[in-house]
C-alpha cells in the first residue's frame, strides 16, 4: 500500500503527459485538415466573373515579396490634345454613331483581310489600362484553315453537350430567338479567329510567379477596346465564348499552362446575304444614373 501510494505522483504525472500527447496530435491533424479544406487565397482575382469550367492549374504560390518591377519609372510631361466644346459634341457623337453599327455577325465571308488591318486593331488592344500596367492578355491570330477547322471541331463538340445538356431549357429557349446552335460554320470562314488569353499570373526572370493584378477585368477591358477598333476598320465578329472548350483550345495552341482562354472572336467581312436579329439597344435613360 505505501509502494502504490508513493508511485501515484509518478502514474499521475505519465497520465497528463499521454493526455497532453493525445490533444496536441488532435488539434494538429485538425487544423492540417482546416489548411487543407480552407481554399487558397487568390488575391486581385474576379472571382464574380470566372467562368465555372475554369480549367484547374497547378497550384504554386505566388511571390509576395518584391517582384522585380522597377521602382524608378520616370513620369514624364503629358501632353493631352483639348477640343472646342463643339468639337468634343460632334467627335462624341460621330463615334457613337459608328460603334452603335456594331453587331454581331454569325455569316462572315471568307474573303481576305490585310494582315496589317488585324496587327493595328491588336495593337489598339494592348493599349488598354492594366492592373500595376501588368499587360495581362495574349492574343492569337489564326489564319491557318487546318487550325481553324480543329478549332472548330473542338468547340462545335463541347456545344453540343452545352446546347443539349448543361445550358438548361432557359438559357436554350432565350437564344432560340437569336437562332443561334452550336453550329459554328463562322469559325472556317472568317479569315482570321482571335483568340484572346488571359495570363491568370507571370513569370519573373528567376522563374517565380508573377502577380497579375485584376487580370480578368484587364482583360476584359482589352476585349471591348478591340471590338471597338474592328469596328473603325469595317470589320465585323460575334463574341464567341466556348464554354469548356479552353483547356482543349489551349492545348491546341500550345499556350503555356497560365493562361486562359477568355474570348473567341472570328474577324471578317458579312457575307453579302448576311442577316442580324432586329433587335434594339435601351435608351440612354435606361443605362444612365445622373446624380
Amino acid at each position: 500500500m505505501a509502494l502504490f501510494s508513493s508511485l501515484t505522483p509518478v502514474f499521475i504525472a505519465i497520465i497528463c503527459v499521454l493526455i497532453g500527447v493525445i490533444l496536441k496530435k488532435t488539434n494538429g491533424e485538425k487544423e492540417k485538415h482546416e489548411t487543407k479544406s480552407k481554399p487558397l487565397s487568390r488575391p486581385w482575382v474576379d472571382e464574380d466573373l470566372k467562368d465555372g469550367t475554369d480549367h484547374h492549374l497547378e497550384e504554386e504560390e505566388v511571390d509576395e515579396e518584391w517582384q522585380g518591377l522597377d521602382e524608378n519609372v520616370a513620369h514624364v510631361p503629358f501632353f493631352a490634345e483639348r477640343y472646342s466644346e463643339a468639337e468634343m459634341i460632334k467627335r462624341s457623337q460621330t463615334f457613337y454613331e459608328l460603334l452603335n453599327k456594331r453587331r454581331s455577325v454569325r455569316f462572315l465571308s471568307d474573303e481576305p483581310v490585310p494582315r496589317e488591318v488585324i496587327d493595328n486593331v491588336i495593337r489598339t488592344a494592348g493599349t488598354s489600362p492594366s492592373g500595376a500596367h501588368t499587360e495581362p492578355w495574349t492574343f492569337v491570330v489564326v489564319q491557318d484553315p487546318y487550325l481553324k477547322h480543329k478549332i472548330r471541331e473542338i468547340v462545335e463538340e463541347e456545344e453540343e453537350i452545352n446546347y443539349k445538356k448543361r445550358m438548361g431549357d432557359r438559357w436554350v429557349n432565350d437564344l432560340k430567338r437569336l437562332r443561334t446552335n452550336w453550329i459554328k460554320e463562322y469559325l472556317d470562314t472568317a479569315p482570321y479567329l482571335i483568340l484572346i488569353f488571359k495570363q491568370v499570373y507571370g513569370r519573373l526572370p528567376n522563374g517565380k510567379k508573377k502577380t497579375h493584378y485584376y487580370n480578368e477585368i484587364s482583360v476584359s477591358i482589352a476585349c471591348g477596346i478591340l471590338l471597338a477598333a474592328l469596328q473603325n476598320a469595317g470589320l465585323y465578329t460575334v463574341t464567341s465564348t466556348p464554354l469548356n472548350c479552353g483547356p482543349q483550345l489551349r492545348v491546341l495552341l500550345q499556350r503555356p499552362a497560365n493562361e486562359k482562354l477568355l474570348l473567341l472572336l472570328p474577324v471578317g467581312y458579312p457575307k453579302k446575304d448576311a442577316t442580324v436579329p432586329a433587335l434594339t439597344r435601351k435608351p440612354l435613360e435606361d443605362i444612365m444614373v445622373l446624380m
